[in-house]
């Protein structure tokens, strides 16, 4: 019996190989979806903290400005699949959508699961053939693809789309196999690393405050340089390495340099306060404390676990009667209010990241089609490629975005 020879193989059954397996298969080419764990989408499950930020509602050229690794490259991409086409296509799949702060687009239900269900469902009605293996190696012959190998055997194919994903979450399946497989093939690699990721933080001050989540703060990240690298206002989080939330989390697509760049965050406390007004409501408090220890009187201005980290930060003797503190003081507590200044070590391991940073060169991808311009019939979407975005729905456009240029050219 001869063996069967699918029109295209797809590796990888997140959010990039789902839809790509399912539109491929909707054109009436015979498709195997391989994909390693029980379910499909692990990771897409996890994304947004579990309600799956799936774009931002803005127009191409808005995404591509936020997509600061591999934009122009995705420009062909982008416009042939806008947020404006990805919410559509999921309101026809059954998902309701809504816009939140920053254009972000989630479930209205604000489950993840509903992505991933809407996808799965499309993909067994157009009638997909799904195997759990393990994919090690894409086969080719005189210089095309011809197949997959993999941990439950060889797979014949006219063509391949690797989506992987990157190297962050490894426990989901994205463990970084996609960048040896196309290496094997010739394929250059841009280094991965992580990208939006926790931060880590020189000294005690951070573990000292561990749990403690500030929101409504202002932060500045400076490279010793004469501009910020990165400004902007939000909520984040202690722990006991460093900090991460929302706002870190952003900051960090912007650090790509640590080996030769000293990176510093300053956090304003009190961002709605300008210093005069600050100054103020300093001497206001501390005329109504006049008699109290020093330490027991800033408990109207900062959260009762930073109190130790600001006194000793202050240098402020914390047995000090509030009506004996000096102007000078004063000052240096209000210039800590507004700048609490924390030393960047580096970021998180990459298996902490949100995404990867890195990966597949795009000067070997054909834009338009996602084909390999090194072997034909190999093409890539997701993460796979080195392209990373911002916060804000933008690495999840660039999967579907990807997924779609690349299924919508298979010939």
């Amino acid at each position: 019996m001869k063996k069967q020879i699918y029109d295209v193989i797809v590796i990888g059954g997140g959010a990039a190989g789902l839809l790509a397996s399912a539109l491929a298969a909707e054109q009436g080419f015979s498709t195997l979806l391989i994909e390693r764990n029980e379910k499909t989408g692990r990771k897409l499950r996890i994304t947004g903290k579990g309600r799956c930020n799936v774009t931002n509602n803005c127009r191409p050229r808005e995404v591509i400005d936020n997509i600061p690794t591999g934009g122009r490259f995705l420009c062909s991409a982008m416009n042939a699949f806008s947020p404006e086409k990805v919410m559509a296509m999921f309101e026809a799949m059954g998902v309701p959508l809504k816009t939140e702060r920053g254009s972000r687009v989630f479930p209205v239900s604000d489950h993840a699961g509903d992505i991933v269900g809407a996808l799965n469902k499309r993909v067994r009605k157009a009638g997909v053939e799904l195997l759990q293996a393990k994919a090690e190696e894409i086969e080719t012959e005189e210089g095309r693809v011809s197949g997959v190998r993999t941990d439950k055997g060889h797979y014949l194919g006219r063509r391949v789309l690797l989506c992987t994903g990157g190297m962050s979450y490894p426990l989901t399946g994205s463990d970084g196999s996609g960048y040896s497989m196309a290496q094997k093939l010739g394929h250059s690699l841009i280094e991965p690393k992580a990208s939006l990721v926790p931060l880590e933080i020189a000294g005690n001050d951070c573990p000292d405050m561990q749990g403690l989540s500030l929101k409504n703060v202002a932060i500045t990240i400076t490279d010793g340089g004469k501009k910020p690298v990165y400004q902007d206002f939000g909520e984040l989080l202690f722990t006991h390495f460093g900090v991460s939330g929302p706002l870190i989390l952003s900051a960090s697509a912007h650090l790509k340099d640590y080996e030769h760049k000293h990176y510093r965050l300053s956090i304003d406390l009190k961002p709605a306060l300008d210093e005069k007004t600050l100054d103020a409501r300093l001497l206001r408090d501390f005329s109504q404390q006049a008699n109290r220890d020093y330490s027991n009187c800033l408990g109207g201005l900062v959260n009762k676990l930073m109190i130790p980290v600001i006194v000793r930060r202050s240098e402020i003797p914390p047995a000090t009667k509030v009506n004996s503190i000096t102007k000078q003081q004063r000052r240096r507590l209000l210039e800590l209010l507004k700048g609490f200044t924390l030393d960047i070590e580096g970021p998180r391991p990459v298996a902490e990241a949100i995404i990867t940073s890195g990966g597949v060169d795009c000067g070997e991808i054909n834009p338009k089609t996602m084909e390999s311009k090194l072997v034909p019939g190999l093409y890539f979407a997701g993460e796979v490629i080195n392209c990373d975005g911002y916060t804000g729905g933008f690495n999840l456009q660039i999967a579907w975005a990807t997924a779609y240029a690349a299924a919508s050219h298979f010939e």
